[in-house]
């Protein structure tokens, strides 16, 4: 059974499952009913960090861009452009005995594609979620379900898979910026 978790809580990963490496990192959402005119293209991602925050090199930042990280420790699976239907939107692999010692954790992000010009934020986003699944039984072990109203951001920082001595935990993070993709990437250290 998954633990749901709430903003700001922490939860072992490793430490209760033992040998579990292959991870999926299932993102959804839904967006509220309004006349935009323009389909919500929301899009995950993930940075690979340093103990310092930061990526080493733009290659620690996979998205629907750079699918796959060199070390194959994390893989997009895929961008969705209108984030119809149930479950996840989108996803992302990750396998944990691949994860290079400098990556210190690991964060998953959601932006809205070209939010300015369409005039959306993730006020007009509901049903958000980040759930972590084991990969080789499908068995879902955590849930974080954003509950907040983030009005006029671009941008969510939705949780982390961070180490914590020789095991794996994941922290629900539900840190909202404005500013897109691209204040993300210079949060992190990557170069727009």
């Amino acid at each position: 059974m998954a633990v749901n978790l709430q903003k700001g809580q922490k939860v072992d990963l490793t430490k209760g499952n033992p040998g579990l490496n292959y991870i999926l990192i299932g993102l959804g959402w839904d967006t509220n009913k309004y006349d935009g005119g323009a389909d919500f293209d929301l899009d995950a991602a993930a940075f690979m960090l340093a103990e310092s925050g930061k990526t080493a090199s733009d290659a620690d930042f996979v998205f629907y861009g750079n699918l796959k990280h060199a070390s194959g420790a994390v893989e997009h699976m895929g961008d969705n452009l209108t984030g119809e239907g149930d479950g996840d939107d989108e996803q992302i692999r990750v396998d944990l005995s691949k994860v290079p010692a400098s990556v210190s954790k690991i964060d998953f992000t959601v932006t809205i594609y070209d939010a300015e010009s369409r005039g959306q934020n993730f006020g007009q986003v509901s049903n958000a979620f980040i759930r972590v699944v084991n990969a080789s039984s499908n068995e879902e072990l955590v849930r974080y379900d954003l509950g907040e109203d983030y009005s006029i951001e671009t941008a969510v920082v939705v949780g982390e898979l961070y180490r914590h001595g020789a095991e794996w935990k994941f922290n629900a993070i539900g840190s909202g910026f404005s500013g897109g993709l691209a204040a993300l990437c210079r949060n992190f250290g990557v170069n727009v």
